[in-house]
C-alpha cells in the first residue's frame, strides 16, 4: 500500500510540474495557430459561431471580421486550437488554420509602433494585423500575420512585456 502511495505521489508532482511547465511557457507565445474561418454574412452567424465556442469552453484572445467578395471571414485566436477545430467542424463551417506571431504589450504610447518597426527593419512584411487582451492581465496581445513566421516570432519574442 506504501508503495502505491510513493507512486500517487508522484505521478502527482509530475503533473503538477507538467501544468506549471505549461504556464511558464504561456508567458511567451511568440508564436500560434490562428483560425481564419468563413461565416456566413448575415446577422448573427458570428455570435452564433462565437457562443458555440463558448459553450465548448474555447476562449477567443483575439479575433477580426471582415467582408471579402460577399464573404464574411472572422480571424480568430483561441485559447484551445484543438476544441475549436471540433466545434467549427460540427458547424460545418469552413476554416484553415495558420501559424502567426504574436507579442503581449503593455498599452504605453510607441509599443506598437516599436514591434511594428522591428518587423520592418528586418525585412518581415507584415500582411494583416490585429489584437485582444492577454488573459488576466492588462496587456494587448497582438497578432501579427507576416510572411516569415518564425523570424518575426524570434524578433517580437524580445519586445514581449513579462
Amino acid at each position: 500500500m506504501r508503495l502505491l502511495n510513493y507512486y500517487g505521489y508522484i505521478a502527482l508532482l509530475f503533473a503538477t510540474v507538467q501544468k506549471l511547465n505549461r504556464k511558464r511557457e504561456s508567458r511567451h507565445m511568440p508564436k500560434m495557430k490562428e483560425f481564419t474561418v468563413t461565416i456566413a454574412d448575415e446577422p448573427g452567424a458570428l455570435g452564433a459561431c462565437f457562443l458555440a465556442l463558448a459553450n465548448r469552453g474555447v476562449n477567443i484572445l483575439a479575433f477580426q471580421s471582415y467582408v471579402e467578395e460577399g464573404e464574411s471571414l472572422a480571424r480568430l485566436l483561441v485559447d484551445d486550437p484543438d476544441s475549436a477545430k471540433v466545434v467549427l467542424g460540427s458547424l460545418g463551417m469552413i476554416f484553415e488554420q495558420t501559424e502567426v506571431a504574436i507579442v503581449r504589450l503593455a498599452h504605453h504610447t510607441g509599443e506598437l509602433a516599436r514591434a511594428a518597426n522591428l518587423l520592418g527593419e528586418a525585412k518581415i512584411n507584415i500582411d494583416y494585423s490585429y489584437s485582444g487582451l492577454e488573459p488576466g492581465s492588462a496587456l494587448a496581445l497582438v497578432v501579427f500575420g507576416v510572411d516569415h513566421t518564425t523570424q518575426a516570432a524570434t524578433l517580437l519574442d524580445t519586445l514581449s512585456s513579462k
